[in-house]
């Protein structure tokens, strides 16, 4: 399988590099700067230089012609509302439209959990950020695609236990870094599980079971 990644130098996108070139899959990262072109080849993944504020959505296409799958896990990072606006929800719409014109139908978006704001010290910014999200999930149900919406809890760096909480509706918890870039890479390799959303945090459910019982029945 070839996946294209927008995010790829990101905390999920450089650990779900490692885990694809690893059972021999290959991975295009699309970054901005030298940095992250770094981090994209130490992963595993071959660099394309990308920017999906500047580029068109033609420019993107021809990025991602060629390719079996595009995974979404850019961010603004909490660099301004605006920056919230372009990234992550028009560049998801512009990313969307780009698959659907190279041919790739397959598109996995990392979103957001809904409860995320849950105690109210989110701010402004985060108010923001959570609205944005849910905008880009409906923006991307509409679409044609084979797409997966996957929402993680908050996200944890520490080492991962590849085991984990998934369904259409889960409570609220953490989730490690490692799990969600786990979890994602299998759910790449099983086109059933298409046209869902996904709730994610850690658990005691083996990551590749989880997959396989959201596709039973």
């Amino acid at each position: 399988m070839k996946v294209f990644q927008i995010g790829a130098a990101g905390g999920v996108g450089r650990r779900l590099t490692q885990l694809l070139t690893a059972r021999g899959d290959a991975a295009t990262g699309m970054h901005r700067g030298p940095a992250q072109d770094k981090t994209v080849r130490e992963a595993g993944g071959l660099p394309v230089i990308g920017d999906l504020i500047a580029d068109t959505v033609d420019e993107l296409a021809q990025k991602m012609h060629g390719h079996d799958a595009v995974v979404f896990s850019a961010g603004a990072h909490g660099t301004g509302i605006d920056k919230t606006t372009l990234i992550d929800g028009k560049g998801l719409e512009k990313a969307a439209d780009a698959a659907a014109i190279a041919g790739v139908s397959r598109f996995v978006l990392v979103s957001v959990f809904p409860d995320a704001l849950r105690g109210g010290e989110g701010g402004e910014g985060f108010e923001h950020y959570v609205k944005v999200k849910k905008t880009a999930d409906v923006y991307l149900t509409r679409t044609d695609l084979d797409w997966l919406i996957v929402r993680p809890g908050t996200l944890l760096d520490t080492p991962g236990t590849e085991r984990v909480t998934a369904g259409p509706a889960v409570e609220y918890g953490d989730v490690h870094r490692d799990d969600v870039a786990a979890f994602i890479d299998a759910a790449l390799h099983e086109p059933r599980l298409s046209r869902v959303i996904v709730e994610l945090t850690s658990g005691e459910t083996p990551v590749a079971e989880a997959v396989a019982r959201l596709t039973a029945g």
